[in-house]
């Protein structure tokens, strides 16, 4: 019995009683018999968990423990609604952190590392996870949360950092900082771990040049713990998930449908041993797919592919369905294009226009040939046409958190 296997019986055997722990899902499947639950056909049969049914249950109706077991909660942002509260009893932050100790293992960080965090920390999982797997670990973990990047670069000049946790907008930030200062030389980092948002292939080379660094992205949601169910191996190939904690399906997001391994679809995560909130077949959004044959670097560990996106992130303009990440590959074989992008969607005199302002080295003269090749790339990839406005490195915002892409004025 391999690992998916192994998982998929956990999972059968977590949801034939999880009405007499979870009185979320005691309401939820009140009319489901769940003794009866024996295949992976009876487990596909039953409903999705969705945001909105954990919004439904602010602030602990999702709680499946008693409130003395309760050490902790987090929460999701809330920017899109009412936010969602994960409580977590100790062992569920003790799992947590054994899966984010892994994640460094797996990107061949080890105790003799330090580890420069600078997500950040609160009711927001990422900060205290990186710290957690570092601790766990026995690496030196270094707090530092998000901002004040004269002192994070201070610190980690002083301080010897050789790992640095982030996401890649803020990752950027830093490596272009360097690179302006002239302090590379100064700074010891050798590997960079990445979360919290999608990033292209020349994002990712500019981190990884101006850092000097080998760069690993890890995955997680504060639904399903945090950062650290996921990071991909020394091999730089798709992310390895932790199947004995969760047991992952990909489902056609109009349909719900459940997909063969190898399709791109919607990932959707069970979780196996939580016990303050134990989620059944949620939704997690994310599109991604399942990669199938083993991995070179030998681990048994179900792969995902590195995130094409959100199913809500996806934008309709003249009827083509447009990710981040068809911006991002169009910059890829752009020469003369750097990562930073926005994209600007209006609808003026009866049509939808898309502009996408995209920052380049090159001089004034040679712009418009840059903005005619990244014109004719969207237009082979998505059969659409767009504006392409080339501006000056730097121009376009920076953030410490996530970089907001497209912004869509028609409404």
């Amino acid at each position: 019995m391999n690992l998916r296997e192994q998982s998929l019986k956990k999972a059968l055997e977590m949801a034939q009683t999880i009405k007499d722990r979870s009185p979320f899902y005691a309401a939820k499947y009140a009319d489901i018999d769940l003794s009866g639950l024996r295949s992976i056909d009876d487990f596909q049969a039953l409903p999705f968990t969705t945001k909105d049914d954990l919004r439904s249950a602010y602030p602990l109706g999702l709680s499946a423990v008693p409130s003395s077991e309760i050490v902790r909660i987090h929460s999701s942002s809330g920017t899109t609604g009412v936010p969602v509260i994960i409580p977590y009893t100790a062992r569920d932050v003790h799992d947590w952190s054994v899966m984010f100790a892994r994640c460094y293992e797996m990107a061949g960080i080890t105790r003799e590392d330090r580890i420069h965090i600078t997500p950040g920390y609160g009711l927001w999982t990422a900060g205290i996870g990186f710290q957690l797997g570092a601790e766990l670990l026995g690496a030196m973990a270094i707090p530092m949360g998000p901002g004040n990047t004269d002192k994070q670069l201070q610190m980690m000049m002083d301080l010897g950092s050789t790992v640095i946790g982030a996401t890649s907008s803020y990752a950027l930030v830093l490596a272009e900082t360097i690179a302006e200062r002239g302090i590379g030389d100064k700074i010891k980092l050798r590997k960079g771990v990445i979360g919290s948002e999608r990033w292209g292939e020349k994002m990712r080379n500019r981190i990884a040049g101006e850092l000097g660094v080998d760069l690993h992205d890890i995955y997680g949601l504060t639904e399903i713990y945090g950062p650290g169910i996921g990071i991909n191996c020394e091999a730089q190939m798709a992310m390895h998930c932790w199947d004995d904690y969760l047991y992952l399906e990909i489902i056609n997001p109009d349909t719900g449908e459940v997909l063969p391994d190898g399709t791109s679809g919607e990932l959707v995560i069970t979780t196996l041993r939580k016990e303050a909130a134990p989620l059944i077949r949620y939704r997690t959004r994310d599109l991604t797919r399942i990669v199938t044959g083993d991995c070179p670097c030998g681990s048994p560990y179900t792969r995902i592919e590195t995130l094409i996106g959100r199913s809500d992130d996806m934008i309709k303009v003249k009827g083509i369905n447009i990710f981040p990440a068809h911006i991002e590959e169009a910059l890829a074989v752009t020469e003369g294009a750097s990562s930073e992008y926005q994209v600007m969607i209006d609808h003026l005199n009866g049509r939808d226009i898309m502009t996408v302002f995209f920052e380049t080295p090159s001089p004034e003269e040679h712009r418009p040939y840059i903005e005619h090749a990244l014109h004719k790339a969207i237009k082979d990839k998505l059969s659409l046409s767009v504006v392409p406005k080339a501006v000056n490195l730097g121009d376009l915002p920076r953030s410490e958190k996530k970089s907001k892409r497209i912004f869509d004025n028609r409404y």
